[in-house]
């Protein structure tokens, strides 16, 4: 958490004015939501450390991707990410089939219990969170899509 006494309450007012106070607003968000995340993925009927997920991710959203892609994409060297694939080859999540044209390169693929486990994960999430959002009030929603629009639309605003 960000603030180490509190619940920021007393801040909540005015805090919109001060982009500092509101980073610190949001910072505790995101912490929470990664905590909430965390645990929803840990209630999955195949427990997987954030690493493992992580990799089964890349693989459905690029599939057939090498080692060396792999270990790239998740800014990890190339020893522990064959270790990696070891553990989730060995679970059954993960194949490696040799490339059709370059026989020294090996492709990784999710097998469907992989896509299963990435599926109760996601199904897992989107409950804890709209639990939570749940306990909102409908304009607490509103203001918060809102917000978040206008987050994402600051963010992919080019800098000048």
């Amino acid at each position: 958490m960000t603030r180490l006494s509190g619940s920021g309450d007393d801040q909540a007012n005015g805090s919109a004015e001060d982009p500092m106070a509101l980073a610190r607003e949001i910072s505790d968000a995101v912490d929470r939501l990664a905590n909430l995340w965390s645990v929803a993925a840990q209630g999955a009927r195949l427990r997987l450390s954030p690493h493992q997920l992580r990799a089964l991710q890349i693989l459905e959203a690029t599939p057939g991707l090498n080692l060396t892609a792999l270990s790239e994409s998740m800014d990890i060297g190339l020893p522990t990410a064959s270790r990696l694939c070891d553990r989730l080859e060995a679970a059954g999540l993960l194949e490696r089939a040799l490339h059709p044209q370059k026989r020294r390169e090996v492709r990784l693929s999710l097998t469907g219990p992989g896509l299963q486990v990435l599926d109760e994960v996601s199904v897992r999430r989107s409950q804890a969170l709209a639990s939570v959002l749940a306990a909102m009030t409908p304009a607490e929603r509103s203001a918060l899509d809102r917000g978040l629009r206008g987050f994402r639309a600051a963010q992919d605003t080019p800098e000048p």
